[in-house]
């Protein structure tokens, strides 16, 4: 079996984790399998860095700056594996057989760095490879970085192209739990969590795991977060299932739009919760919600159209904070799934200003932390479904 574990900051904050990381990375190597190590900085000594440049320091020498924090934590565990008998060698930008290479962009230069994995890998055998997280050089030799997370991305991308059977994720939280535990009594561990439902819980907030390095994941490599007390690396903690594709389809039959009106309703409680569960109470799936300051939209199948109106309408009578009930049919939904696209500055504008130009009226846009979804009218649906296809495809 093939391992990378990546140790987060915390996990590595004083000599105490230093020595239980030491003795969990010692327990796979004597248990016959191979093993990789991402080390982040120790503790906080990332931030430390950074409120430390009060000057004005050029990019290249910020990098170099905030690396020193990685490059301790590499030889500290070299030094803790070696007191423990262990075989291993530090790795940071720099060193002959550094792996992760970026391009003019700052983007990873996946040819390259697959080839410098792949010479990486063959290294395993019998030694422990410790790799500097967050860190990368480009391809005059200078240090640069992945960015926030940057870590996570190292140890994801690097389970990817050394073809690992897992990544172990060591931080200091108990894998995904149902709430947070210090907010919500009786929070427990998620034993398994979906690619797609993590993402959007890592862009709501949660910190689990950062979102760039789930774009790395692929079918067929398991990604496992554990807390850093747990000591073991091999079982426990939350097992993130599947891999993120990019998706760009057109629901197959129409919806009809049930648009209703109150003043201020967003601002009334408990409404949207009485209008969903009339529609629940009958079984009628709704596939999207859209709320303004004085009106609230179903999407729903076009062929349950006039059964929710009459429904919907029932409840505007009975409630006095709502006006009006409005039907517009003949809607057709494109959506477009992968990445971090609502984190993408301009990718909302890259979408509509072409169908702009086509002259496509839009009649809604509703975003997730990784998805987009178009609203408009049905014959236009195919003609926007090309438009994006294309640009998705450049």
């Amino acid at each position: 079996m093939r391992v990378v574990s990546k140790f987060g900051g915390t996990s590595l904050g004083n000599g105490d984790r230093v020595n239980r990381a030491a003795d969990s990375i010692a327990a796979v190597v004597e248990a016959d399998h191979e093993v990789a190590v991402v080390a982040s900085a120790m503790g906080s000594t990332t931030d430390y860095l950074l409120d430390s440049i009060t000057f004005d320091a050029d990019d290249a020498d910020r990098a170099e700056i905030v690396s020193m924090g990685e490059r301790t934590s590499v030889r500290m565990l070299k030094a803790a594996l070696a007191a423990r008998g262990i075989d291993a060698v530090f790795l940071e930008p720099g060193d002959e057989d550094w792996p992760i290479v970026t391009n003019a962009r700052g983007e990873v230069d996946v040819e390259e760095t697959k080839q410098r994995t792949k010479v990486l890998t063959d290294r395993l055998d019998g030694i422990v490879p410790i790799i500097t997280g967050f860190l990368a050089q480009d391809h005059a030799g200078n240090v640069t970085t992945l960015g926030r997370g940057g870590s996570d991305m190292t140890a994801v991308l690097l389970g990817n192209y050394m073809n690992a059977d897992e990544v172990v994720i060591v931080t200091d939280v108990e894998g995904v739990m149902t709430g947070d535990p210090r907010v919500v009594e009786g929070a427990r561990n998620v034993g398994q969590i979906t690619v797609d439902e993590l993402r959007n819980l890592s862009f709501r907030g949660a910190e689990v795991i950062a979102p760039s390095a789930l774009g790395y994941k692929i079918e067929g490599l398991s990604v496992r977060v554990v807390h850093y007390q747990h000591g073991d690396l091999l079982s426990g903690g939350t097992t993130i299932e599947g891999q993120f594709e990019k998706l760009i389809d057109l629901r197959d039959e129409p919806l009809a739009c049930i648009t209703l009106a109150g003043r201020s309703v967003r601002n009334q409680h408990g409404v949207l919760s009485r209008l969903s569960g009339t529609l629940s109470d009958q079984d009628i799936n709704i596939d999207a919600v859209a709320s303004g300051m004085d009106s609230i939209t179903f999407y729903v199948d076009q062929e349950l159209t006039e059964r929710v109106e009459t429904l919907l309408h029932d409840v505007v009578i009975e409630d006095q904070r709502l006006s009006s009930v409005t039907v517009e049919d003949e809607i057709a939904v494109v959506r477009v799934t992968g990445g971090e696209l609502p984190n993408q500055p301009g990718v909302i504008s890259n979408i509509v200003n072409p169908l702009a130009g086509a002259h496509i009226n839009v009649h809604d846009i509703i975003t997730s932390a990784t998805s987009v979804a178009l609203f408009v009218d049905w014959d236009d649906g195919e003609e926007t479904l090309e438009i994006i296809q294309e640009e998705f495809s450049q």
